[in-house]
């Protein structure tokens, strides 16, 4: 169970990286401004796709934490 938390922690640390990366990046911007025309024209609720990893990122963090630090009884 160590090893799969490890591994998820690992994995989450990289999505992170890639997410600042992507919103940080030439394509980040054009898709948060384009995401933020198209929500003001049609009220709708689109999240640009740096959010998804940052988001998923965070959760396998935090749950990559709890699989490597919890203890077996």
């Amino acid at each position: 169970m160590r090893i799969l938390g490890l591994i998820l922690l690992v994995l989450g640390v990289v999505l992170l990286v890639q997410g600042f990366n992507r919103k940080d990046s030439l394509v980040g911007h054009v898709s948060t401004t384009a995401d933020n025309v198209a929500n003001s024209v049609d009220g709708g609720s689109r999240t640009p796709e740096h959010v998804g990893y940052i988001a998923g990122g965070g959760v396998l963090i935090v749950l990559g934490a709890v699989l490597s630090i919890r203890r077996r009884p």
